[in-house]
């Protein structure tokens, strides 16, 4: 078995509330537009948030045929069309590699909640013979790459990382090192998340942590840094990449657009849903993960933050940075796309990753829109507002979830 290969990034795929391909996500955010609106999917009046950043305009019909589709939830759709859209750009068709030598890993946070959701009504209210017959399949949460496995024939390693709001970046991390240690040669990998559902906002208001200052402002909800900022407002969507070893991928003639370089896992160990004041766990992780890729805090050109628009979140990454990056920090270029997308939960570090990509290969960093008035305690360059022309060569993307799970990982421009 070979390695420790290089590990690249050859195609990209993106549904979010900013657009439903990769070019009309990333149009959204160097434009600075907010994808927060009402929420359409069920009615929220009267619940304390009634926004949301919902996918818009998607159809699954154009990727699968009806019948099919009706076998999954949201979620799944959002896998397997992210996925495919993938594999396309990868230059990746029917045959074109080894089905044994090809896997899929998503992160997913929650899973099939509409699906559940409707099941529990149905039981409630219908009676137990009246529970849909495909309520596990549509609902547990291996079903997106099982999903996506069986549309692509993906016959390597396939399954799911549940690690809440680092769920996507953990599982680009573990696609990276599948490829890297030799297991696979091509991996489907991202974040996915459909709970924009009467349970999913409810279940996150109880806990306050949904802002509720802003229903009749939603493009103005999400603000990051700012010191208005009131809670994370719940986003929707995916954001899917094809890797694959350098070799394979230079045997091919494929497009690379960056190299992932450096990864890292970490838990605060201490608290179901509070970050450790002081990033501990988050420290740890963008050091090794800088470690790994052979680099120093003085390498890297731009951070896509967590910055969850949360009071206990921002201030606390904030100081890890800081840890991290020492004098550099003052300097360092740092945004949060969650500022445009709300917070995607398990989809969050795969659209977070894709905006890194995209400041590499653009030379362009988006925006933290809705900053107007920064924290005291948020005090570095947080890029508000308008997208920034800068060169990017190193980006650095955190994702931080309830239970302390931290996730890091470090993209390259490809040389």
């Amino acid at each position: 078995m070979e390695m420790s290969r290089r590990v690249v990034i050859t195609g990209l795929g993106a549904l979010t509330p900013l657009g439903n391909s990769v070019d009309e996500t990333w149009r959204g955010m160097v434009e600075g537009r907010s994808g927060v609106g009402q929420i359409t999917k069920f009615d929220a009046s009267g619940y304390p948030a009634t926004i949301a950043a919902e996918v818009k305009d998607f159809d699954i019909r154009e990727y699968i045929d009806k019948r099919e589709a009706r076998k999954m939830d949201p979620f799944a759709h959002y896998s397997v069309a992210a996925s495919m859209q993938a594999m396309q750009d990868a230059g990746l068709g029917e045959g074109s590699v080894d089905p044994e030598r090809i896997g899929v890993v998503l992160g997913i946070g929650i899973g099939g909640f509409e699906t559940l959701e409707n099941s529990y009504e149905a039981l409630f209210l219908k009676g137990p013979e009246r529970v849909p017959p495909m309520t596990i399949p549509k609902h547990i949460a291996n079903e997106g790459p099982g999903n996506v496995a069986i549309a692509l024939n993906c016959q390597g390693p396939c399954f799911t990382v549940t690690t809440a709001c680092s769920s996507g970046t953990d599982a680009i991390g573990s696609a990276y090192r599948l490829i890297r240690d030799g297991v696979a040669d091509v991996m489907i990998t991202g974040g996915v998340e459909a709970c924009i559902t009467k349970l999913g906002v409810m279940g996150f208001c109880v806990i306050q942590a949904l802002t509720t200052d802003f229903n009749d402002r939603p493009t103005e909800a999400s603000r990051p840094f700012d010191k208005d900022r009131s809670g994370f407002v719940m986003g929707e969507g995916a954001g899917i990449f094809t890797v694959e070893s350098l070799e394979h991928a230079r045997a091919r003639g494929a497009r690379i657009y960056a190299e992932i370089t450096g990864n890292a896992m970490t838990c605060d160990a201490q608290h179901l849903t509070a970050p450790h004041t002081e990033g501990r766990g988050a420290i740890q992780a963008m050091r090794l993960a800088l470690r790994e890729a052979g680099l120093e805090p003085g390498d890297v050109d731009y951070v896509n933050a967590h910055g969850t628009s949360t009071q206990i979140n921002d201030p606390f990454e904030t100081k890890a940075i800081k840890a991290v990056f020492g004098d550099r920090a003052s300097a360092l270029k740092i945004s949060s796309t969650k500022s445009m997308t709300g917070h995607c939960i398990g989809a969050a570090g795969g659209i977070e990753a894709l905006a890194c990509v995209k400041a590499i290969t653009e030379g362009i960093i988006p925006p933290t829109i809705n900053l107007h008035e920064p924290d005291p305690e948020c005090d570095l360059d947080y890029v508000p507002n308008e997208a920034l022309p800068h060169e990017v060569r190193v980006a650095m993307s955190n994702t931080f979830g309830f239970g302390g799970h931290n996730g890091v990982l470090v993209l390259k421009r490809f040389e």
